[in-house]
């Protein structure tokens, strides 16, 4: 199954190619959870899902065997408790910063004492049919645990970051890394040269690295530097292009 192979997937460094969901609407969800992605990504920062959109798209996906991850719009325990416990493959948390911060997300994705609370009437645990032990080792066998390093000082402190065994990924926001140094586009080579850095400390971890890359040509230079994951464009940029090409076609068509 896609969903159970996943963090096998993704921590061998298997090339995975997913993209944003920006569209608060199962049918979306459910839609390209029927493509040939190898997985979908939320985005519960960034647009206006509540918990009852995030419930559903991932039902949709689930239903569709569609490994789905949600980009929480905070650290804050209770964002990912929500996320795992509705049975998203896994999180991506925003500006982790330092070793404290990848040490608390970590410690909130997994559980154990202090660490995620266990509720076995929730979706991941089969509603009551999942036995407490065999939820928790599937639990700690599958949740994804995904680092966002998007700020300048998260760069700094690569290499403690990418220690914390339970980070299974770091994704690197190039956008929010060419604000964070004053940089004009994702492009400039102080925010390349910080994404290289990411890079290397996932490589020395034995880390994932993922990323989102404006321009598609980039891909073969970032994959030989180590980056698997690839959470391209989102289904606006589907739609925009969609009606784009339409519109060209026709008025191509007509003499």
């Amino acid at each position: 199954m896609k969903i159970a192979s996943f963090k096998e997937r993704l921590t061998r460094g298997e090339l995975i190619v997913g993209t944003w969901l920006k569209t608060p609407s199962y049918i979306v969800a459910e839609v390209l959870a029927g493509s040939d992605l190898d997985v979908l990504c939320l985005d519960a920062e960034h647009a206006p899902f509540d918990r009852g959109d995030l419930d559903a798209a991932v039902l949709a996906c689930r239903a569709n065997d569609m490994p789905v991850l949600i980009r929480a719009p905070s650290a804050a325990p209770e964002t990912i408790l929500n996320a795992l416990d509705i049975g998203a493959a896994g999180v991506v948390v925003p500006h982790v910063v330092d070793e404290r911060s990848a040490k608390s997300i970590a410690h909130s994705c997994h559980y154990g004492p202090g660490g995620r609370g266990y509720a076995g009437s929730s979706r991941a645990a089969g509603y009551t049919r999942t036995k407490m032990p065999q939820h928790l080792g599937a639990s700690r066998a599958s949740t994804v645990v995904v680092a966002q390093i998007e700020d300048a000082e998260g760069v700094d402190n690569i290499e403690a970051i990418a220690r914390e065994p339970r980070i299974d990924c770091l994704f690197i926001g190039r956008a929010d890394l060419a604000v964070s140094y004053g940089a004009a586009s994702a492009s400039d080579p102080t925010v390349i040269a910080a994404a290289e850095r990411v890079c290397a400390a996932g490589a020395r971890a034995g880390r994932a690295v993922g990323m989102f890359v404006p321009d598609l040509a980039e891909i073969p230079r970032w994959r030989t530097l180590g980056v698997s994951l690839y959470l391209l464009e989102s289904d606006h940029t589907f739609l925009l292009r969609g009606a784009a090409a339409l519109g060209a076609a026709v008025r191509a068509a007509i003499p």
